[in-house]
């Protein structure tokens, strides 16, 4: 019998998430009835390749096994699980308890002889040789060798590469599994708005702008720059600052009513430069080792090119007049849904699926998906799947805080990465609770998490009210807690807490809706901050992963304690933070020693990356005081003694 598969999601339906160059660990149980011996064996391959490679699978107790392969290439790739009886282990296992019991072996033997001859015929080369060496040692065996051949290590290796397994063989059904490229994994993200880009005060930003800041973002740390929607902006019911429903002549409008006459998703608006500027973009991100994101938000502007040439694509109230989009109580009177339930549904996709296909070919492999759950989940399935059919690298970032089945789903349909809630988890409990669902499985088999403690349409209460202290520690809690995060970067810079209004997370004077312009060295305090995070996570494979975070415990609440291992490297990263935004808090640990990969009494030390400062610790109990008006927490390298 096989059962329990892992990583398997929702019975093979959907495909599990893994990374080129990354361990994929396979886990199954493997048994069959009364007390025969069974072998195991994990036969991977990648999509549309002819052979299948195999690895043995290694029992963990209580009929559980488990093997990993390493994927090569992205991709679809899928592994089956083949178990058998394996006569020989059987046979041994009962020749070693008959040897105990001092029981004549010289029939069994005779049995095992056979057992081997019958290996010998399947072997291949010196094995050959050597399995009917032993098959004839076993038939001759005289009591006094019994022990010896019984416990031969050479005799059970080269039956265990020649196994039989013919006898009550199964294997299990194959298991997706879709390999990503290492940006995939891992990553930190920037947003900025190209049209506050500019160095002067009152122009308006280009992209030849945007690509004037690459080299200090690369500095900084940052792996991808995401834009929102660069292309022309509708005119009919333009937004003013704040969201005013009114706007004045010269106002920007917002970069989701996308669509003028200007041309829709597959322009560039005219005051931020052209199509070719997005490609010299690429590139330049590309020369100091970054990507560019840019934003997919299929809607349209009234003045959308689509509106008049595809008028079907859009729902028609009995008036003739288009519905605005809505989430009541939210009106996006400058906004028209499309409508996916079109009769004419098939050119909408292909049209959509264009867009994408159009920037791809101007280099860009990383989109952020806008609001994906309220668009059918058929379409997206389909859309991931035309899109990697030509370039399995590219990568999809879910936008969808929404329902939590909802984001799970989207997660299985395709999309590379995902938000979360992360913004709103503050209490350390919950945090801790929602960290450890997130980077286990089953949800951790599909689900790749994006913490972003701030997005232009999220200005959480606790930033809003936590001063400083607050967007130093967040900002530590996303870049280590996930390997990928995000920030709206100029606004998280600057520590901008001020709300359109009291009980609303919409920014005053919000780039979504006008050009900003912020002094260049003001944010020096906190640029320091996230050029010395970001640099520690490109130095440490351990925080280049989700799978092995831990949390510890603490003697004092507020202190949140968890580490991060990497087994290839041994690389182990400690991070402390004082989730009390106001007042210095101390306690002792209680470290899980062996995830740390550490005796429980062992001596070590920890390297304090923020502030360069060494300590030397023993053990699970050890003294900790943070205060937040010096510095969030410990970002600890820990140093394994030899």
């Amino acid at each position: 019998m096989i059962g329990s598969v892992r990583p398997q999601v929702d019975g093979g339906r959907f495909a599990a998430k893994a990374t080129v160059g990354r361990d994929v660990v396979v886990r199954a149980d493997v048994f069959v009835d009364g007390h025969d011996r069974v072998g195991a064996t994990v036969r991977w391959q990648a999509d549309g390749d002819a052979a299948w490679h195999e690895v043995p699978m290694e029992p963990l107790g209580n009929d559980r096994w488990r093997a990993t392969f390493t994927p090569e290439a992205p991709g679809l790739h899928r592994f089956k699980v083949t178990g058998w009886v394996d006569a020989f282990a059987t046979w041994h296992s009962e020749l070693v308890r008959r040897l105990a019991a001092g029981e004549d072996l010289t029939v069994e033997l005779q049995v095992g002889a056979q057992l081997v001859a019958a290996a010998a015929k399947r072997a291949g080369g010196d094995d050959r040789i050597r399995l009917k060496d032993w098959a004839a040692r076993l038939s001759d065996a005289q009591p006094g060798q019994h022990a010896e051949i019984a416990t031969a290590e050479e005799l059970t290796g080269l039956m265990a590469r020649w196994p039989d397994r013919a006898r009550n063989a199964a294997t299990s059904s194959g298991s997706p599994i879709w390999v990503d490229r290492e940006r995939a994994a891992s990553g930190a993200w920037y947003e900025l708005f190209p049209r506050s880009a500019s160095r002067e005060r009152g122009r308006h930003g280009t992209l030849r702008d945007v690509a004037m800041h690459v080299p200090a973002l690369a500095d900084l740390g940052f792996d991808v720059l995401y834009l929102p929607p660069i292309h022309p902006i509708g005119h009919t019911a333009r937004k003013g600052p704040n969201n005013a429903r009114s706007s004045s002549p010269g106002d920007v409008g917002s970069p989701w009513a996308i669509g003028s006459d200007e041309g829709g998703h597959t322009a560039v608006h005219p005051d931020l430069g052209t199509v070719d500027d997005v490609g010299a973009l690429v590139k330049e991100l590309e020369a100091h080792g970054m990507e560019l994101a840019l934003d997919v938000a299929f809607q349209c502007s009234p003045d959308h090119p689509w509106v008049a040439e595809h008028p079907a694509w859009f729902k028609h109230r009995p008036d003739g007049s288009i519905r605005f989009a809505e989430n009541p109580p939210k009106k996006y009177e400058d906004v028209y849904p499309l409508d996916f339930e079109t009769d004419d549904w098939r050119a909408l996709w292909e049209a959509l699926l264009g867009v994408i296909t159009f920037w791809m070919d101007r280099g860009v492999r990383i989109f952020r998906v806008d609001n994906p759950h309220t668009k059918p989940f058929a379409f997206w399935e389909w859309l991931i799947d035309e899109v990697h059919a030509i370039d399995p690298g590219v990568i999809f970032l879910s936008e969808a805080f929404t329902r939590p089945r909802v984001m799970e789903h989207l997660a299985k349909l395709g999309f590379t990465q995902s938000y979360t809630y992360f913004a709103w988890r503050t209490d350390p409990t919950e945090l801790r609770d929602y960290m450890t669902e997130l980077t286990t499985p089953p949800l951790a088999e599909y689900m790749r998490p994006n913490l972003w403690p701030n997005t232009p349409d999220i200005l959480t209460e606790e930033l809003q009210t936590g001063g400083p202290s607050s967007f130093r520690a967040r900002f530590l809690l996303a870049a280590t807690l996930a390997a990928n995060y995000g920030i709206y970067g100029p606004a998280f810079e600057h520590m901008e807490d001020r709300p359109r209004e009291p009980g609303s997370e919409e920014y005053l004077h919000s780039d979504k809706y006008e050009i900003r312009w912020r002094e260049p060295g003001a944010a020096a305090g906190m640029r320091e901050l996230i050029a010395r995070v970001n640099a520690t996570r490109h130095a440490h494979p351990a925080l280049q992963q989700d799978a092995s975070l831990t949390f510890h415990r603490a003697d004092n609440p507020m202190l949140l304690v968890y580490s991060k291992r990497d087994e290839r490297s041994g690389d182990v990263v400690l991070v402390i933070v004082n989730m009390d935004h106001r007042h210095a808090q101390s306690g002792w640990t209680d470290l899980d020693m062996p995830a740390l990969g550490l005796a429980w009494d062992a001596p070590f030390t920890v390297a304090d990356d923020l502030d360069g400062r060494t300590y030397a610790w023993r053990g699970p109990r050890n003294f900790v005081r943070l205060d937040p008006a010096h510095a969030p927490g410990h970002l600890f390298h820990v140093a394994i003694p030899r």
